[in-house]
């Protein structure tokens, strides 16, 4: 199959790919040491490649050039599920009104934003209608046209699905103003750098919320949404100042929008987009089911009206590449011998950070002490609690703890010969890096009840 791009109105915004570029100038180059160690964004993403998580592979350079999403490794995928979880937690579990949804990555019909559409052609079918060797220009223009106007066009944005599955949903409401529709999943974007030429869709993980209201209340319901919004960001944040928020224009992003608000993370380049937020109206309801309006009417009061849409579409890979950023803490420390050191710490809230303890070994002997790491790592995998087999590594455990900070590693958990002779271990703090003395026994309920804590912060 193959990915073609038609433009329609109005061109997909500009997606920034510095980040990206920088992230991955090792994969493109042979200059390695070019990072800036000085320099604080080249020192996260120096770490980022180190501890796993952005991978690299020799299709990255061909990526980055065209604006295409990072490949993660294990500890990014990670902490891109957990910001997935407590976004779905926030919006969904914890709210009566919000329903999750879930719909196709490609639909047939037309959109109802004005953008540019990817469709997805089967070769075969073009070769065929290429290959009519009597047919004019004319002719294979419109057997082309014919040809996408059939085909499956892939999601941009999940607003058409949630717009699509409203009246289905009307039934869980009983008619009932407001409600909301959820959901996360890849959409394809391309960048404008070219639009005049074909290019290649970058995936883009999304989690929207379309909220149905009334008209009325279409206005207050917005600046509610951008208040949790940029509550929610900044929970999670090691330095919230730099997550605000800012008025768009009307008419920024179509000729319909009546308001809309972005939540923005300051980057060194610049400021970007975590979430947008507007008030939609009722054009594209209407629009794509047809300006039906009795069997789009719902109560708001003991009146009937068709509802306003507030769509909050937030990208969640940008909201991965702002928390490492903002999450990365350079301290000086000196040593025995007086020299001075940066250490590292990524500092990630407990419920991002992707591995929150580490079980390490210390010295003794070796067959008894690693038999205990890998009960007590087991006791903990099955507890939920993700953890690190820091035992199974070779290194010093100076050189250990010092990768387990850039990890974002929690806690890191030695196993040593008093632990064989008494049950007890030693416990330190990433972010205090106090070692504290308990029993094995209670090293469990110790990270249950710490993250617990954090999440209820």
């Amino acid at each position: 199959m193959v990915t073609f791009c038609v433009r329609r109105q109005l061109l997909l915004r500009k997606e920034r790919t510095v980040w990206l570029e920088l992230l991955h100038c090792r994969g493109c180059t042979n200059a390695g040491a070019a990072f800036d160690e000085t320099d604080h964004m080249g020192t996260v993403m120096k770490l980022c490649s180190d501890r796993h998580y952005i991978a690299h592979d020799h299709h990255t350079p061909k990526r980055i050039r065209r604006g295409i999403s990072c490949v993660y490794g294990p500890l990014g995928m990670e902490l891109r599920k957990n910001i997935l979880d407590q976004w779905w937690s926030s919006m969904v579990t914890t709210r009566p009104q919000v329903f999750g949804i879930n719909t196709l990555h490609g639909f047939r019909g037309g959109s109802v934003a004005l953008e540019r559409t990817l469709k997805l052609i089967d070769t075969e079918a073009l070769h065929q209608a290429l290959r009519q060797g009597e047919m004019t220009g004319k002719s294979k223009g419109d057997a082309l046209q014919k040809l996408l106007q059939g085909s499956v066009s892939m999601r941009t944005s999940l607003l058409q699905g949630a717009l699509e599955q409203y009246i289905a949903s009307l039934e869980l409401v009983n008619r009932k103003l407001p409600f909301g529709l959820a959901e996360t999943g890849l959409c394809y974007q391309l960048p404008e750098d070219q639009p005049g030429e074909l290019d290649c869709p970058s995936e883009v993980m999304q989690a929207s919320l379309v909220w149905f209201c009334s008209p009325r209340t279409s206005s207050q319901w917005l600046d509610y949404w951008a208040r949790q919004r940029l509550q929610w960001w900044r929970k999670f944040a090691l330095g919230p100042s730099s997550f605000s928020c800012s008025d768009v224009t009307v008419g920024e992003e179509g000729e319909n929008v009546k308001r809309g608000i972005k939540v923005l993370y300051q980057f060194p380049w610049g400021s970007e987009a975590l979430e947008t937020l507007w008030n939609l109206g009722n054009t594209e309801l209407l629009q794509i089911h047809m300006g039906s309006q009795a069997k789009l009417q719902c109560r708001d009061g003991k009146r009937s009206v068709v509802p306003h849409v507030i769509s909050v579409s937030g990208n969640i890979d940008r909201g991965v590449q702002a928390y490492l950023h903002n999450s990365l803490q350079e301290v000086k420390k000196v040593d025995n011998r007086q020299r001075q050191h940066m250490r590292k710490v990524l500092k990630l809230h407990p419920s991002l950070t992707p591995v929150k303890v580490a079980v390490n070994m210390g010295k003794g002997a070796t067959s008894d002490l690693r038999q205990v790491c890998e009960s007590l790592l087991q006791e903990l995998l099955d507890g939920g609690i993700s953890s690190w087999p820091g035992h199974l590594e070779s290194t010093s455990p100076s050189s250990e703890q010092l990768k387990y900070d850039e990890m974002g590693v929690l806690f890191t958990v030695v196993i040593s010969d008093s632990t064989l002779e008494s049950g007890l271990v030693q416990l330190r703090s990433r972010d205090t890096t106090i070692k504290e003395t308990m029993h094995i026994s209670e090293v469990k309920n110790f990270l249950a009840k710490y993250i617990a804590a954090a999440e209820n912060v």
